[in-house]
């Protein structure tokens, strides 16, 4: 057990097992449900220790085929840590959560990214690539990872958790679940679809419950993929240790919950399983500031990014604007997707010019610190977006050169058993 500089022990209150199927262990849950009781309390001030499997639930392994990928039960996903109930916290205040470690399991230092089927998950580029099931294994070294599936690359992760928020009260669920069934009403043949509504099957809370309430949070319970009021699936990459989040709360005693760790991660996390998802242990501290919706306009999260980050001060930078370039030229208002699709699809394209497969990139762009940010969105017709690739994170030069690119041969990612890309 961890201890502080004064020999108080930090507790670790839920216990997990990364090999074993997220299924057939307590502490977890993959719905958001206010009837789903905390599994432990903790005090105000109080630090404490939260093991998580990774988002699957042990369904990818550390293997050379995406056959795993392929073949992910979406309805079981993400497998959440929690809740845990903060005492005294009471709907309208604002629980402070501060991330002060986040780290992989010891017995499990690697992690993966994933390129999901297009009638599977999807991705940004689901519908554009015909996603087919792709994945990299990356292995740690303390704070770097390096990828047998995509070599000539290593970097230093900012490890956090893709995942974290406060749970919903019934109001809030019921909010939820009208306006993304609206959604789906909308689109009902999208694909991938635009929402994901309640969904029984697949459904767990790894709690002792009386059927009906079990039934209940089974048949009502929101699932994870978006983030919503109440944080939940952001993947803002840069909430490592040295964080602090300001979270509504809706519920008495909050219920915090929390999982998808991740190793790194690119801004967007575009291929869906975008980061290096990994299994692994996450320490926070927890304070309340009653009255603190009111007080800071608490509509939503607020968040201080960690001071923590690696040091890539030269990037090359690709420039997206909303005209559908690489498509077929349309031309839209100001939509900032197709401005950053249009700059991924731009670096995607570079990083093929030097030897890299398409799925190659992609997998590299979700999961490496690469920058993204809004150029202008306010010069009609064109938004402008960027994406900053880190040069400091290849073994060998990629600038342009008068001569052209070098290309090299780097092979191929992890595919499918019958070789379908």
């Amino acid at each position: 057990m961890a201890t502080k500089a004064n020999s108080v022990p930090i507790p670790t209150l839920i216990e997990v097992d990364p090999f074993i199927p997220a299924p057939e262990q307590k502490g977890i849950h993959n719905r958001w449900h206010p009837d789903i009781p905390p599994v432990a309390t903790v005090k105000p001030g109080q630090s404490f220790h939260v093991q998580c499997v990774d988002w699957t639930g042990a369904q990818v392994g550390n293997n050379d085929f995406a056959d795993d990928l392929r073949d992910v039960d979406l309805t079981r996903i993400h497998n959440l840590s929690g809740p845990i109930a903060i005492e005294g916290a009471e709907p309208g205040d604002c629980l402070v959560v501060d991330i002060l470690d986040v780290k992989p399991f010891d017995k499990m230092p690697w992690g993966y990214t994933g390129i999901f089927e297009l009638h599977n998950g999807g991705g940004l580029f689901a519908r554009e690539f015909n996603s087919r099931a792709a994945k990299a294994i990356w292995d740690f070294n303390g704070i770097y990872a390096t990828s047998r599936h995509i070599p000539g690359v290593r970097f230093a992760g900012v490890s956090h958790p893709g995942l974290i928020g406060t749970a919903p009260s019934p109001e809030l669920l019921a909010t939820w679940n009208e306006r993304e069934r609206g959604l789906i009403a909308q689109h009902p043949n999208e694909v991938p679809p635009v929402a994901l509504p309640p969904e029984p099957k697949g459904a767990y809370v790894g709690q002792e419950l009386p059927d009906g309430v079990r039934k209940k949070i089974y048949e009502e319970g929101a699932r994870t993929v978006p983030g919503r009021e109440h944080g939940g699936n952001c993947d803002i990459k840069n909430l490592s240790r040295g964080s602090r989040c300001y979270f509504p709360v809706f519920v008495k005693g909050a219920n915090l919950s929390v999982g998808d760790l991740h190793f790194s991660q690119g801004d967007g996390e575009i291929s869906f399983c975008g980061a290096i998802e990994m299994a692994g242990i996450i320490t926070f501290n927890c304070s309340i500031i009653k009255g603190g919706v009111e007080k800071f306009a608490l509509k939503q999260p607020i968040f201080m990014p960690s001071p923590i980050d690696p040091m890539y001060s030269a990037r090359l930078i690709f420039e997206g604007i909303s005209v559908d370039i690489h498509g077929d030229g349309t031309q839209y208002n100001m939509d900032a997707t197709v401005a950053y699709k249009q700059a991924a699809l731009n670096a995607i394209a570079y990083l093929m010019k030097i030897g890299y497969t398409r799925e190659q990139a992609y997998l590299l762009l979700s999961a490496a610190p690469v920058e993204s940010h809004v150029g202008a969105i306010v010069d009609s017709p064109n938004a402008c977006v960027t994406l900053a690739l880190p040069l400091g994170i290849f073994e060998h030069d990629i600038l342009p050169k008068e001569e052209g690119l070098v290309k090299k041969d780097f092979g191929q990612c992890a595919i499918r058993s019958d070789g379908v890309l």
